[in-house]
């Protein structure tokens, strides 16, 4: 079969006898490829000819005996495989997921590894039939068209529905290990940190709100200007940082309510408890509009408030005055 040289097939290719082409040419076997998907022989022959119809082309040899790809069948196969094996496997998890709970979340992903995933065990223990699934993303998706049923953001009060739920507050504070307080230069007042490496937020400069992250607006607040440290250690993420300043590689600026359990381990320790930085960021919760009714989304909710909570009272935060008509 031979295409035309002055008319190419344009129409769309139909897809339903792309298993028999792959079947076929695993086994290289008509007579195979139909037991195999529980069909005739002659219905697997039809299939594949009216595939080699649609393309154009032949996509097999037929000998006396057995079959054998050309060259198009076998560009065509490459494409075909992993289509149908995405296909499987999504169905795989259609069915094992019908009839199941689930939470979809999503958040950013030093959020997610500092402060949800941390928790979730305790979640896990108290709802072992609820699976949670958590895309860990810096985009922000809409949630009025993904299947995404909660959203953790960080924001300014502004930038939020009025739907948000406030989480908690934030202040950033200077930490440091407990190794590197112990290595020489004492660390007690806000000169002392002339002497350490001091990380922050490589790109936190580049968006308005983010530069309430920098050192700079902290030396500026309590009045250290001209303070240069002895050398500046860069990181686009916040777990980047607090695992910088967990390994003793310098001082961090880090956000309170995301190393607030590495303060209360000793993992890290709060330097200058008394020159914290007011932000004007804050942690929120959003429900997506169609979930918001299904029982294992309101435990969910509540699970996390009752979290929000503990960190609210470890961090000291209070509500937003511009956030107090909202649900805690």
């Amino acid at each position: 079969m031979q295409s035309s040289p002055t008319h190419l097939r344009s129409r769309p290719l139909s897809v339903g006898h792309l298993r028999a082409l792959e079947a076929v040419a695993r086994h290289l076997n008509f007579r195979a490829a139909a037991e195999e998907l529980a069909l005739t022989q002659s219905a697997v022959s039809r299939q594949i000819q009216s595939l080699e119809e649609e393309v154009g082309v032949s996509l097999f040899l037929r000998h006396t005996r057995a079959v054998e790809l050309t060259s198009a069948g076998a560009q065509l196969l490459r494409s075909v495989l992993p289509s149908l094996e995405r296909i499987d496997s999504a169905v795989r998890l259609i069915r094992r997921s019908a009839g199941r709970k689930s939470v979809a979340i999503t958040t950013w992903a030093s959020f997610a590894s500092m402060w949800l995933i941390p928790r979730l065990e305790a979640f896990q223990s108290e709802y072992p039939d609820i699976d949670i699934r958590i895309d860990a993303s810096d985009h922000a998706v809409d949630m009025e068209t993904t299947d995404v049923d909660i959203a953790l953001r960080y924001a300014v009060p502004a930038n939020v529905p009025a739907s948000a739920i406030r989480m908690f507050g934030e202040q950033l504070t200077p930490v440091a290990s407990p190794w590197l307080l112990k290595s020489g230069h004492v660390l007690a007042r806000g000169e002392d940190l002339a002497h350490f490496a001091l990380i922050e937020a490589g790109d936190a400069h580049r968006t308005q709100h983010l530069e309430w992250l920098t050192w700079r607006r902290w030396f500026d607040t309590h009045h250290f200007s001209k303070l240069e440290p002895k050398r500046w250690l860069y990181f686009n993420y916040a777990n980047q940082i607090a695992q910088a300043a967990l390994t003793g590689q310098g001082v961090a600026l880090a956000r309170m309510p995301l190393v607030a359990d590495s303060l209360a381990s000793g993992d890290l320790v709060e330097i200058l408890p008394g020159m914290r930085l007011e932000s004007p960021m804050a942690y929120w919760m959003l429900v997506g509009p169609r979930s918001a009714l299904r029982p294992e989304i309101r435990a969910f909710c509540e699970w996390i408030s009752l979290q929000a909570a503990q960190t609210r009272k470890a961090v000291g935060d209070g509500p937003d005055p511009d956030t107090l008509d909202q649900p805690d």
